[in-house]
């Protein structure tokens, strides 16, 4: 009578030892117990026999269910794509042994603004070429015009004829953007047509071309971008335009020229102003103020001694520009930021007619709103006296010495 309650209890062990594993993990309650989560559709087995042996494949009934992420990116991908052109460029740049001349090609990007066949790119992508050729999404190819370049901003205005239903980008500003911000590039990576990148907006800053012209405001992104891209657009998550892919960080220790996570694009609104131009006069004539500048901010202005801690400080007025005409003062005590020279004493720029301005993005985007030969109203401290004075805006294609402001 002593051995019935060990074996009751053996018996109650074992069933619940079965049912555990058995019937709790494969029947009803298997979700209550493992809290399973199903990772893939449901699948069916085929088996294959063969001189090799036989196999047991296991394929999904159907394809799964775009997450909210993947449907975004391939909205952006699907808009933005037709609009989006491979550029091919050649020049004669050596000859052969016999000194026969041989032409070599050059590969970009660029997308289509408007119905009439005008596509947006990088000037260098089309710099000194003899031909220009413009292969559309759908494969076909056209020859193109140059009908417009602007050096200093590194872009190209081209024209192609007799292309039926063209699909223009939309394009967006970029005045307001954020650091962190979702961006796409799409474009011609390595002649690998269509390809698309995601990343962010890594930063908004100002950067040197390869010709010495400086980029304001230029959008630095994370997405990868390759030889190429260039000339092709950076979009938003709308799948609007707000810049254009023209350079990558160079690799400091040398070596190919290809994605670091460092690349930079121009502002849309800066290529929208030139744009206007183009279309007014036949050329770029974007305004400038002919000076130099430093970017002052609260800790700069207090070890200067500046009367406001924000504004814009001229180191330098270029000869005969607009600047010096208004009779615009440069530094005249040479001092360092870092290792960098830097020229104090001159005027501070705080305000143009009558906004504030705080960075050079500030700068960039009121110039951005007025044309070569508008007048406007500087606000600055001359010393410790604020003072207004009228600038007449100068053509930025007299500027020397690539600089420009």
């Amino acid at each position: 009578m002593k051995l019935r309650p060990v074996v009751l209890v053996l018996l109650i062990l074992c069933g619940f030892y079965y049912l555990s594993t058995r019937w709790f993990a494969t029947g009803a309650l298997a979700g209550l117990m493992h809290r399973q989560i199903p990772l893939q559709n449901a699948s069916t087995t085929t088996n294959l026999s063969g001189p090799l042996g036989d196999f047991s494949l296991t394929e999904a009934q159907a394809a799964p269910a775009y997450d909210a992420e993947e449907q975004q990116n391939i909205a952006v991908y699907k808009r933005a794509l037709p609009s989006v052109v491979n550029i091919t460029s050649t020049e004669v740049v050596c000859c052969d042994f016999f000194l026969r001349p041989v032409p070599q090609q050059g590969q970009g990007s660029g997308f289509i603004v408007d119905n009439q066949g005008h596509i947006l790119t990088n000037n260098h992508v089309i710099d000194n070429a003899q031909t220009v050729e413009v292969t559309l999404y759908n494969k076909k190819k056209y020859k193109a015009t140059v009908i417009g370049i602007d050096r200093v901003h590194d872009l190209a205005l081209l024209q192609i004829h007799g292309a039926p239903n063209l699909q223009p980008a939309t394009l967006s500003n970029s005045t307001d953007l954020v650091v962190g911000q979702l961006v796409y590039a799409i474009g011609n990576p390595f002649g690998f047509s269509g390809t698309m990148t995601r990343g962010i907006i890594s930063a908004i800053r100002s950067v040197q071309l390869p010709n010495g012209n400086t980029i304001e405001d230029a959008i630095q992104t994370d997405a990868s971008v390759n030889p190429g891209n260039s000339g092709g657009p950076l979009l938003n998550s709308h799948g609007d335009v707000i810049g254009i892919t023209t350079m990558i960080a160079s690799n400091p220790n040398g070596g190919a020229d290809q994605s670091a996570g460092i690349g930079f694009a121009i502002p849309i609104s800066t290529a929208k102003a030139v744009l206007e131009d183009f279309m007014r006069y036949g050329r770029a004539r974007r305004p400038s103020l002919d000076i130099v500048t430093l970017p002052i901010g609260p800790d700069e202005a207090q070890q200067i001694g500046l009367p406001a801690d924000y504004g814009i400080l001229i180191e330098r007025v270029l000869p005969g520009g607009a600047a010096q005409q208004a009779g615009l003062r440069g530094g005249n005590q040479l001092a360092y930021k870092g290792n960098t020279q830097v020229m104090l004493g001159g005027d501070l720029i705080v305000g143009i007619d009558g906004h504030a301005i705080t960075t050079p993005q500030d700068l960039s985007n009121a110039l951005n709103t007025h044309h070569a030969g508008d007048t406007v109203v500087l606000t600055i401290y001359r010393g410790q006296q604020r003072m207004n004075v009228k600038v007449t805006l100068s053509d930025a294609k007299q500027i020397i010495d690539g600089q420009q402001a």
